[in-house]
């Protein structure tokens, strides 16, 4: 199978729709529709664990072009009154496309059970310190601590969000404790970067499904 060059990432609030409708819609029903598009290898959901608003993610993993492709079009066209019903009244759908920029770690057959989601943008002139700062110092630092398993960073390029996404997968909520993760976040070059941020978002889910 090819390598998944792209991400299609969605906050949703379900709002008004019962947690049992909502739910239903969307493992057996919404999610389960993008992975019939060529392109769309994989989709995972998530439910916040940090009690932050929206409380649910959804991310499918695919190949560059797959969304202008004539079957994610038709998906739209092809929806059932259930579809357009719930996708109308949510209180909440913040949906973002990416780019790879890199991928560090171990890629894994199994979902990640939690993902920190870091979006940031930075003052013009400092993106490739911001990478240099990612490639040479941060990601060596969190692979290293206990319970971190891969970081993926990505370049947005649809939606209204921070200019990047750090995508990290970890097998426990525990590794957001380790004095290792406490010192990936306070290094001198760590705060420069800080000082250049102009936007930022963090956020923590639990895994909830995956589709396919």
């Amino acid at each position: 199978m090819d390598m998944a060059d792209g991400l299609l990432f969605a906050y949703s609030d379900p709002g008004p729709i019962p947690a049992a409708e909502f739910n239903d819609w969307y493992d057996n029903e919404h999610g389960p529709a993008r992975l019939t598009v060529p392109g769309i290898s994989a989709g995972y959901r998530f439910r916040a664990l940090d009690e932050a608003a929206p409380p649910w993610l959804a991310y499918y993993e695919m190949k560059s072009g797959a969304l202008d492709s004539p079957e994610y079009q038709a998906l739209a066209a092809s929806a059932s009154a259930r579809e357009k019903s719930i996708m109308s009244s949510l209180a909440t759908l913040d949906r973002r496309v990416y780019e790879l920029i890199s991928d560090s770690g171990a890629a894994s057959e199994e979902p990640p059970p939690v993902v920190l989601a870091v979006s940031m943008s930075v003052h013009p002139g400092m993106d490739a310190d911001l990478a240099a700062w990612y490639a040479d110092e941060h990601i060596p630092m969190l692979l290293a601590v206990p319970g971190w398993r891969r970081v993926r960073r990505f370049r947005l390029i649809a939606g209204t969000a921070p200019a990047y996404l750090a995508l990290h997968e970890l097998t426990t909520m525990a590794a957001l404790e380790e004095p290792g993760f406490r010192a990936a976040v306070t290094t001198p070059w760590r705060n420069r970067i800080a000082e250049s941020v102009i936007a930022r978002e963090q956020r923590v889910f639990g895994f909830h499904r995956t589709f396919g």
